[in-house]
């Protein structure tokens, strides 16, 4: 938007309006020690046509994730998006849509929310899911403090293999209720230590938080625990990814009682790691204990079907104790374009484009274990995404691949510590090409 500068007549109109003489007074408030005494240290004024120069030479600087080969992952991926969603997300309607709050006025939002929330449950296999999260990680700890809520117990088990930001999030939503979040430790494989998870489970545990694929891109199996976690009395928390869940069993299966996840990967750009869409449904005797929105359909005074917003039991609209979450929103724009997405791929689509990451991935996976110095961290079954065992620091190896126009994934040291400096976690999807393959290959052995 271009900018239009006030005058000195427009500046004293506008302090006489509110009974100034100079803008020092309209500042006399701040301490003097908070005010800068000279003029910024900028240069001179630059026409239109300069600045936008100027900005555009800054911004060739870049190398946005788009302009290279990524196989970067951990929770937001380089997925193709079918140009059309973007050309009906942007339609005004959708675009400039505002709060559902009135039915009589918003019954397109509402449809589009129930159509989601529908999605969302063929997906995971749960009956009932809410209108979304603002991302992943919001999603788990809220499904964390929705499973304290419900068995009145103050103890929580998350799996070590979490995604690292999530595990943040958590400890801050944790902290506050006064909730123990205690972490299960990962077996050689790379998942859940099912020996030591086991001594860990009793009547204090209101939840076991398990992510699959994990952080390391294994596959969990849930269902071999899932009885044991039920015995005790806990609910089972299952962090999904949904294109997985395209071939690979979904939480309702197993008898998952709160399946979340972020749904990024579904239809939505990387986006600098934002907006995010966190996705929730859980068991149906869970429904009122369930955040943020949902979309209910019913019947008007006509008998035509109709959409309204029902059991809203956040902060909003009753006593903020008794409140299920201070989440007021849903990712309005960015679940409609997972709707769109999962509507236009189909059943057989979205199961094709699961085989089809889910076969690159493996193809890298041959490629690596072929060259020498190279090696599979954990030998656990995955779907898109694993550990590369690098003969060199992880860091390195980043680096040298992104001089190379490769993002070659996340150096694990960061988050795990100096044991896993070699370790890169690399994520492959459906348009990574062969040639690709054989890139990243050689920028990670050193040919």
């Amino acid at each position: 938007m271009p900018y239009l500068y006030h005058t000195d007549d427009d500046r004293q109109r506008m302090l006489e309006a509110i009974g100034l003489s100079s803008e020092d007074e309209l500042f006399a408030s701040i301490p003097q020690r908070f005010l800068i005494e000279d003029m910024l240290p900028i240069g001179r004024g630059l026409a239109e046509y300069e600045t936008l120069g100027f900005f555009k030479r800054l911004g060739d600087t870049n190398r946005p994730a788009g302009s290279t080969i990524s196989f970067l992952g951990g929770g937001i991926y380089d997925h193709i998006v079918p140009s059309i969603i973007k050309h009906l997300s942007s339609r005004s309607e959708f675009y400039t849509a505002y709060t559902p709050y009135q039915p009589e006025v918003s019954q397109g939002t509402l449809q589009a929310i129930f159509e989601y929330q529908t999605a969302i449950s063929r997906l995971t296999g749960l009956p009932v899911a809410n209108a979304s999260m603002y991302d992943g990680a919001t999603a788990l700890a809220e499904a964390a403090l929705m499973a304290a809520r419900i068995k009145r117990r103050n103890v929580l088990l998350c799996a070590e293999n979490v995604n690292p930001r999530y595990k943040k999030v958590l400890q801050t939503y944790t902290a506050g209720p006064d909730l123990s979040l205690e972490m299960v430790p990962v077996g050689l494989r790379g998942d859940i230590d099912v020996d030591r998870l086991k001594p860990m489970l009793g009547d204090h545990v209101a939840a076991v938080l398990v992510q699959t694929p994990n952080y390391f891109g294994v596959l969990e199996c849930p269902w071999e625990y899932r009885d044991a976690i039920k015995d005790c009395g806990a609910l089972l928390v299952a962090c999904v990814d949904p294109i997985s869940l395209s071939v690979v069993r979904p939480p309702g299966d197993y008898e998952a009682d709160i399946a979340v996840g972020e749904g990024q990967s579904l239809g939505n750009d990387m986006n600098y790691g934002g907006p995010l869409l966190g996705f929730m449904a859980c068991k149906k005797e869970y429904v009122r204990s369930l955040p943020g929105r949902l979309v209910s359909e019913t019947k008007d005074v006509d008998g035509r079907r109709a959409f309204v917003l029902t059991l809203q039991t956040r902060e909003q609209h009753i006593r903020r104790e008794k409140a299920t979450s201070n989440i007021c929103t849903n990712q309005g724009l960015v679940a409609l374009r997972a709707t769109m997405y999962l509507s236009i791929l189909g059943d057989i689509g979205f199961r094709e484009l699961g085989k089809l990451c889910h076969a690159r991935a493996y193809k890298l996976s041959s490629m690596i274990a072929e060259r020498s110095g190279l090696e599979m961290k954990y030998d656990g079954p995955f779907f898109r995404e694993f550990v590369v065992r690098c003969s060199t620091a992880a860091d390195d190896v980043v680096a040298r691949a992104r001089e190379a126009g490769i993002l070659a994934g996340i150096p694990l040291g960061k988050y795990f510590g100096p044991e896993f400096s070699k370790d890169l976690l690399v994520a492959v999807t459906e348009k990574r090409t062969d040639e690709d393959l054989g890139k990243l290959c050689d920028i990670i052995s050193g040919d």
